[in-house]
Order: C-alpha cells, then sequence, then structure tokens
C-alpha cells in the first residue's frame, strides 16, 4: 500500500513539474514577445522621429520662387539686367565664378552661371557687422557649393541668400530659416545644370574683373569672346576669364 502511494506521488510530482515549467515557458515566449514589441515599436518610434527631424530641418518658410524664363549665354562683358536684386538665374556669361568665400562683391553674371550649377549665392549688405561676416564664412566648408559675398546693390534685408529661381532674406547669419534654406538648395538638383563644376573658372571680384575687361578693350581686343557668346553649354567649352600676361 506503501509503495502506491509512493508511485503516485511521483506522478503527481512529476505532473507539477511538467505543468510549472510548461508555465515557465508561456512566461519566457510572452516575454520574448513583449520585448520583440518593446524594439519595434523603440525603432519604428525613432525612425519616424529622426524622419520627422529631417523634414523639419528642410521645412523653409518665407522662400520667394520666381520664374527663369531664359538663361543664355551672352558675350563677356555685356551687361545683364536681372529682375530681382540679387539674381536668382537668368542669362549670364560663359565662364561661372568659383564657388567659396570672396571679401568683395562678385561680378553677377558669373555668379548667376553658379547659381546654374546648383550654387547658393549668399549676399550681404557691406555694413553687416564683423561678427555676422564670420558666422557666414563660417558656413562654407572647402567642396560647398556656396558663393559669399558682399553686395552693393540693392537688396531686402542685410543678408539674402540666393538659389536658382529662389531667394531667402534674412537679418542675422544665424536666422534658422537661412540655414534651412542653405542645407536644402546647395547642390541643387532642380537647375538647368545639376552637378556640374563649381570651380575651376573665375576667382576674380567684380572689381579686378572690370579691370580685365577694361584692359583688354584698350589693347583692341573684341573683349573676350574666345570665353562665351554661345547661345547654350552644348558645343562651347566653358573658359575662365584671362589674366593679361
Amino acid at each position: 500500500m506503501a509503495k502506491k502511494k509512493t508511485a503516485e506521488e511521483r506522478r503527481q510530482r512529476a505532473a507539477e513539474l511538467k505543468a510549472q515549467r510548461l508555465k515557465e515557458e508561456r512566461r519566457r515566449k510572452i516575454l520574448t514577445i513583449t520585448g520583440v514589441v518593446t524594439a519595434v515599436v523603440l525603432v519604428v518610434g525613432l525612425i519616424a522621429f529622426l524622419v520627422f527631424m529631417e523634414v523639419r530641418s528642410r521645412s523653409v518658410s518665407n522662400v520667394a520662387e520666381y520664374d527663369v524664363s531664359s538663361y543664355e549665354h551672352v558675350e563677356t562683358g555685356q551687361a545683364v539686367d536681372y529682375e530681382q536684386s540679387p539674381p536668382v538665374g537668368g542669362d549670364h556669361w560663359s565662364a561661372w565664378q568659383n564657388c567659396g568665400v570672396y571679401p568683395e562683391p562678385v561680378t553677377p553674371e558669373f555668379a548667376v552661371h553658379s547659381l546654374e550649377h546648383g550654387a547658393v549665392w549668399i549676399n550681404y549688405a557691406p555694413d553687416l557687422p564683423e561678427d555676422q561676416v564670420e558666422q557666414l564664412v563660417g558656413m562654407y566648408s572647402a567642396g560647398d557649393y556656396l558663393v559669399i559675398s558682399p553686395y552693393e546693390g540693392e537688396m531686402e534685408a542685410p543678408i539674402v541668400a540666393s538659389s536658382w529661381g529662389r531667394q531667402i532674406t534674412a537679418e542675422t547669419a544665424d536666422d534658422e530659416m537661412l540655414q534651412r534654406f542653405v542645407r536644402l538648395y546647395e547642390r541643387g538638383t532642380d537647375v538647368p545644370e545639376p552637378g556640374a563644376s563649381c570651380s575651376g573658372q573665375v576667382a576674380e571680384t567684380q572689381a579686378e574683373v572690370a579691370t580685365l575687361l577694361s584692359g583688354q578693350g584698350a589693347e583692341g581686343e573684341q573683349g573676350t569672346e574666345g570665353e562665351g557668346g554661345a547661345d547654350s553649354e552644348e558645343g562651347a567649352e566653358d573658359q575662365p576669364v584671362e589674366e593679361e600676361e
């Protein structure tokens, strides 16, 4: 009788252990599923947050947009009457302004060609405080498609940034919309010549270019026809303004 009871107890104990093991396995599965779901929710949430921040960082308000109907090459030295000041596009000379920082104004007809290649042209008033100028200069790194220069023409604000067909104004260099504008449109792809170079051509300021062109004219040369005058970029290689030897 005692042996029968012991065997029954062993079976009961085995059943209890099995039930306990199954219970622990279910608990582990629930914890595993909960952990996976939590991780997925966190990852999805992080991705959504990053996407939101990226969209937010590229959301720019107060951007004026313009239709640029003509962007032909005109003879180097022939002034172009632009509708906007500073210009956002239009006819231009066959060479382009090298991207970079300039202490003096640059030639609009060259800078517009840079815009055509996807550059952003940041102009500032000549009397902009030095600390503001330094902040603008700090926005440029080697290889960037940025032209930064003072501008002596009329501007609606102390700082005006232009890309092809677009423009934004700013009172200070740390204006968040200005920063977003540069991030969004520098190396722009919705331009006539996306990916074209922004170096290897004109490094002179507007005053230096005027001197070069004036000197060529004084020698009886026909302007700089060898550099351009083409109606389009096809079939005509852009050449820089060459200094006299």
